[in-house]
């Protein structure tokens, strides 16, 4: 061969290269939550176990349908139209062990920092028969996600290795959504990857979302459109650190209300000791400094019950009715109903509990026998409070109903309780466990809207994977609410008015 024809080739060889190195990315922009299916046998994407321990090493592993632990979420980096972070069930980071740039280093779950070594490229490689299908490259190290060895066997785990469009280094993602820009006027769900127990407000032009972290950290985070919410980054707004109420934070909502100096925020939250210590779960409360829902806030008091403040109690709401100031909730007395209790101000009780509601319909009961999570919609004169009805851990968690007919709020009988759900499940658009709500007008006051979590799978529980939703609702000829069916993540709906 000459030098120029040994040049040439090189050349070839050198273009062939860079041609794949620098391949069209994936056209997505939006988050979606899915499987990955290695290409070289046919295993998943596995987190060993469910496990919740920060480290634990990803694997390939037979894949089973519906399983929490083989199911990612993927949430774009803003900037990018091609970069993700992927989120574990336990709501942690696919990660490089320590950053790594060496073959073979571990690929592990990890509390999310938003380092590079936390980042992910989808690179697409064309397979003949099938679509969806790309390198997952990590962009602190420019390798890729692979079965150790490149192998075919299940329970092989998955370190990182020079990128090929070999199998072993392809997987294909069946959930993956390309979605571009949204269009301007419109949005798509999930507003979340990970966000259950949403609570949602829009407030002097921006929407402000805050859903369970199950950390000590409280966040929030903030958009001038319900589209933008996909894509903003949860800040950090307090830091849990008192020893009754640092383990965890969940079941968030925030309420403008009127205090010794004025409106203020009060935002309130669930926590404990530990994550699952279940029996040191109380209600809390912080205050912001100003107008700003973002805060600053200070921490104000745990919310507990004048007399029976031995229990653990959960899922904080407020009503305003009557010119009087009441807090929801729920505890546990071998059932789980709802409680009321009267408050002289957001963040001190004047009397103990009463029962608000108890589990009494099977629908209520799948599961176990829950109430749970109740918001207020008020509307003409009418004062209603939905409710999550049935365990979180089925997909038959949904919405029941309280009618305000007059009298006492404190009691039991001055509601009533309508016979069936209100918003449940539906197979068809493939929305499991839809509750845990809240409700917000559009910019415009015009319309009426509803958030809430839900799972993609009829085997997701009550985890980190459940996603923010959130969509329109009606009113029927009698002044109740019409939620009608969840929709389908990915379908385009028209932004709240006045956007």
């Amino acid at each position: 061969m000459t030098r120029s024809r040994c040049l040439c080739a090189l050349l070839a060889l050198f273009t062939l290269a860079v041609a794949f190195l620098v391949a069209p990315p994936a056209s997505a922009a939006v988050s979606f939550s899915s499987t990955g299916v290695n290409q070289n046998g046919g295993n998943c994407l596995d987190l060993p176990g469910g496990s919740t321990t920060a480290g634990a090493q990803l694997r390939a592993f037979t894949c089973s349908s519906g399983a929490a632990n083989q199911n990612f979420g993927h949430t774009p980096v803003s900037g990018t139209g091609d970069t993700y972070t992927i989120t574990t069930q336990s709501g942690q980071c696919v990660d490089v062990y320590g950053a790594s740039t060496a073959d073979n280093a571990a690929v592990i779950q990890w509390p999310c920092h938003g380092g590079t070594n936390q980042q992910w490229r989808l690179v697409p490689v064309t397979v003949s028969g099938t679509d969806k299908t790309f390198n997952l490259v990590s962009v602190a190290s420019g390798k890729c996600v692979a079965p150790s060895g490149g192998s075919s066997a299940s329970n092989t785990n998955l370190v990182q290795l020079p990128c090929s469009s070999a199998n072993g280094r392809v997987w294909r993602l069946p959930g993956f959504t390309a979605g571009g820009t949204t269009p301007a006027g419109t949005f798509t769900n999930p507003l979340s990857q990970h966000g259950p127990d949403p609570w949602l407000t829009y407030y002097n032009g921006y929407y402000y979302l805050a859903t369970t972290t199950w950390n000590s950290t409280v966040t929030m985070r903030k958009a001038s459109t319900l589209a933008g919410l996909a894509t903003a980054t949860d800040q950090v707004i307090f830091n849990l650190t008192r020893p009754n109420g640092a383990g965890t934070m969940w079941a968030p909502e925030f309420h403008l209300l009127d205090g010794p100096n004025g409106k203020r925020w009060y935002f309130y939250y669930t926590a404990g000791r530990e994550p699952y210590d279940l029996g040191t779960q109380r209600i809390h409360v912080l205050e912001s400094a100003g107008l700003d829902p973002m805060g600053p806030y200070s921490f104000k008091a745990d919310l507990l019950d004048p007399t029976q403040d031995n229990t653990w109690e959960l899922d904080p709401s407020i009503l305003q009715l009557n010119g009087n100031l009441y807090l929801l909730g729920t505890f546990y007395n071998g059932s789980q109903p709802m409680f009321i209790r009267p408050l002289s101000n957001p963040w001190t009780a004047s009397g103990t509990r009463r029962i608000l509601s108890t589990p009494a319909y099977g629908w209520e009961t799948v599961g176990g026998a829950v109430n749970e999570g109740a918001e207020v919609l008020q509307r003409g004169g009418k004062t209603f409070i939905v409710y999550s009805a049935s365990h979180c851990s089925t997909p038959d968690y949904k919405l029941g109903m309280l009618t305000y007919n007059g009298g006492d709020p404190l009691s039991s009988a001055s509601w009533v309780k309508s016979p069936n759900p209100v918003f449940q499940r539906s197979n068809a658009n493939g929305v499991y466990g839809p509750g845990h709500n809240g409700f917000f007008k559009s910019p415009d006051g015009t319309e009426d809207w509803m958030v809430y979590h839900a799972n993609s799978s009829a085997s997701g529980g009550c985890d980190m994977n459940r996603t923010t939703r959130a969509q329109k609702f009606t009113w029927n000829a009698d002044g109740t609410p019409n939620f009608g069916t969840p929709v389908a993540l990915g379908v385009s709906l028209p932004a709240p008015s006045g956007e």
